[in-house]
């Protein structure tokens, strides 16, 4: 199965260089990162960090000079090597990795062109931006699993290695149960496969390691407001996972 090419643009003035490595791979499950460039004044100290992972990486460096103070000339290089990217035709998404709401219209003209936009940032990130992505990912989320690992592996010092889940809002328990209700057959049961996609159609944002949990379904569990029902297919015993409110 062909996996979908993307284009990965960062804008380094908003976005911290420290989970690179992360992000790289967080993009890697979405498709291959065809084309990879970052923007920035690179003869400013403030972006110095990026220089040493840009390599290794194989991230591409463009320079942009600041020509008017107050303005964030990176933006518009970014936009106009992504329109230039879209009408090439080479690739299939964009990640754009940015806590700027100055991008907002950029995902939504790609989304209109038919591309898939996954956003990147901190949580600061403004809602228009976040919600202008078909998927946003908080860089946060990648910051806590590298720090749960690391956790995991130094229990020689005697500390639990366990990662403590976080209450589930309200409003994530509705948004879940809702969504089950739309895509459920004429019996209630809703697919696990299609649950997941159809969440992020209302609320980018969802994630359910913002939660404390690596997957859907033990978040799911967690509520306790399901039945889980795993059925066996006939393609080498595959489960396919079903759900319907209690």
């Amino acid at each position: 199965m062909d996996e979908n090419r993307l284009a990965v643009l960062i804008d380094a003035d908003n976005v911290p260089y420290a989970n690179i490595k992360e992000m790289l791979e967080e993009i890697a499950k979405n498709g291959i990162p065809t084309i990879k460039r970052i923007y920035a004044d690179w003869t400013k100290p403030t972006v110095s960090g990026w220089k040493n992972i840009l390599l290794e990486n194989a991230i591409t460096p463009i320079q942009q000079y600041s020509y008017t103070s107050g303005k964030n000339s990176s933006d518009s290089a970014l936009i106009i090597d992504a329109m230039d990217i879209l009408y090439s035709g080479k690739v299939d998404g964009f990640c754009i990795v940015s806590s700027d709401s100055d991008f907002t219209r950029l995902a939504i003209r790609l989304r209109e062109a038919g591309m898939t936009v996954i956003g990147f940032g901190e949580k600061k990130t403004p809602q228009p931006f976040i919600t202008a992505c078909d998927k946003f990912i908080y860089i946060e989320i990648l910051k806590l699993e590298k720090e749960a690992v690391s956790t995991v592996s130094t229990t020689n010092k005697g500390k639990t290695s366990a990662k403590a889940s976080k209450k589930i809002e309200k409003e994530i328990v509705t948004l879940i149960t809702e969504s089950v209700a739309d895509i459920a057959d004429e019996t209630g049961w809703a697919f696990l496969g299609n649950l997941g996609s159809f969440i992020l159609k209302k609320k980018p944002d969802f994630d359910p390691r913002n939660y404390g949990y690596p997957k859907l379904l033990p978040l799911i569990k967690s509520t306790q407001k399901f039945i889980i029902d795993e059925r066996i297919t006939g393609a080498n015993n595959v489960k396919h996972i079903y759900l319907k409110l209690k």
